[in-house]
């Protein structure tokens, strides 16, 4: 019996989800028709074997699901119409599952559903927490772990935003070109996060989620090309390129985690580099410029670095310190205290750490315990960072990171005895 291919299901989704909402307009009945079609691949794939066309057989399904919501609310509302005279409503007629409208190739749907989800009856916040789900495929938990708010908290948000969405009476619809501008900075933030999802998996096996963090390069290339004029869209590519080009050096054979100063950067994509500095410097000079901008400029100064000893880290610190004053960011904050002590020393960095320990949004986060751990140790106190290590690894649920600070409050214990 073969078994379904749970990457495939989940690369399609958003794809199918796209098609269906495109032709339909109606998300919350459109993403349980997805399910629905997903729920029956996981249970005829495994004997009858996969289809030629997996995105259009989940696509049929989930239309012909479409199909019974929509006769069964027009009878519903039949019902309920006592005013209504018999014959007045007609039951509609539905497209056929295989019409080209649903299933053309040359329609970009992940795109397309990417700015239709950020919705303006929505906040721009519950926009990004629906879009993920929708385009990303995140979770739940994983969208609550990046707005930094319990899981329950994002699991209310995305039900109102849903809830929000169907009351408005606003169509799920093609957003004009106009509509589009008015919707990028919250498009730009969804792929940014699910990029970093992507890039570092926050839960899980696997240091990085290669599925996503490309398909956040490919959405991103897209939307440039939809807005070549705007800096920030530039800047958001540049700064994909330019991380995701280290991928190949940051893990070993084994999937351990390698930081950044311990690796090869043979490995590092040059072309990749390439094409993200030539964005970032062709987006600069344009005049305002933004967060996306700026962590693309941070990380060209790290990749055009020979060695890790000649990384200019004042020009880095000068970068985060304008972000940091952009961007109300605990992860900012977190950077900008690492090159603080990179340039004034660990002393320095661990004094600005100070402030952050109130900070509710890093409660759980096993971050502020790794960086405070990494500049005691920079500051010759091992005792100090193998205790900022282990309580570290005890708030990851990444098991590379947690298997990477016990190893280092490992070697440290090891040294000091």
């Amino acid at each position: 019996m073969e078994q379904v291919d749970a990457r495939l299901l989940r690369e399609l989704t958003p794809h199918v989800l796209g098609a269906v909402v495109r032709r339909y307009g109606d998300f919350a009945a459109s993403e349980d028709a997805v399910q629905e079609a997903l729920v029956q691949a996981a249970t005829r794939w495994p004997s009858e074997g996969a289809p030629d066309n997996p995105r259009a057989w989940l696509i049929q399904v989930a239309a012909r699901r479409m199909a019974d919501h929509v006769r069964a609310e027009s009878a519903r509302k039949r019902r309920e119409s006592a005013v209504v005279t018999e014959g007045e409503l007609q039951e509609p007629t539905m497209p056929a599952p295989d019409d080209d409208a649903l299933l053309g190739e040359a329609q970009d749907d992940t795109l397309l559903l990417l700015f239709m989800s950020c919705h303006p009856a929505l906040t721009q916040a519950s926009s990004i927490a629906l879009t993920l789900r929708a385009v990303g495929g995140l979770t739940t938990a994983e969208i609550a772990r990046a707005f930094f708010v319990p899981e329950a908290t994002m699991a209310q948000r995305i039900s109102r935003a849903k809830q929000l969405i169907k009351k408005s009476g606003v169509p799920f619809a093609t957003p004009s070109e106009r509509e589009r501008g008015e919707r990028l900075a919250a498009v730009l933030h969804v792929l940014y996060l699910i990029f970093n999802e992507g890039y570092t998996a926050s839960a899980g096996a696997a240091l990085a989620r290669v599925d996503l963090s490309s398909e956040a390069i490919r959405l991103a290339r897209a939307v440039h090309r939809l807005a070549p004029g705007d800096a920030e869209a530039a800047g958001l590519l540049a700064l994909m390129l330019l991380t995701d080009a280290r991928r190949a050096a940051r893990a070993s054979a084994e999937g351990a985690l390698i930081p950044l100063d311990e690796q090869d950067r043979t490995l590092w994509d040059r072309d990749a580099i390439a094409e993200g500095v030539q964005l970032i410097s062709d987006t600069l000079p344009r005049g305002a410029v933004g967060a996306y901008q700026l962590q693309a400029a941070i990380a060209a100064v790290h990749d055009e670095a020979p060695s890790p000893a000649q990384t200019d880290w004042p020009q880095i610190l000068a970068l985060y310190g304008l972000l940091k004053r952009m961007a109300d960011n605990p992860m900012v904050a977190l950077s900008h205290a690492v090159a603080t002590a990179m340039v004034h020393g660990p002393d320095a960095g661990l004094a600005l750490l100070t402030v952050l320990d109130g900070d509710a949004r890093l409660a759980d986060s096993h971050r502020l315990a790794a960086v405070r751990g990494h500049l005691h140790e920079r500051a010759g106190r091992p005792e100090l960072a193998i205790a900022c290590y282990r309580a570290a690894a005890l708030r990851t649920t990444s098991m590379p990171e947690r298997d990477y600070l016990l190893k280092k409050a490992a070697r440290l214990a090891s040294g000091a005895g």
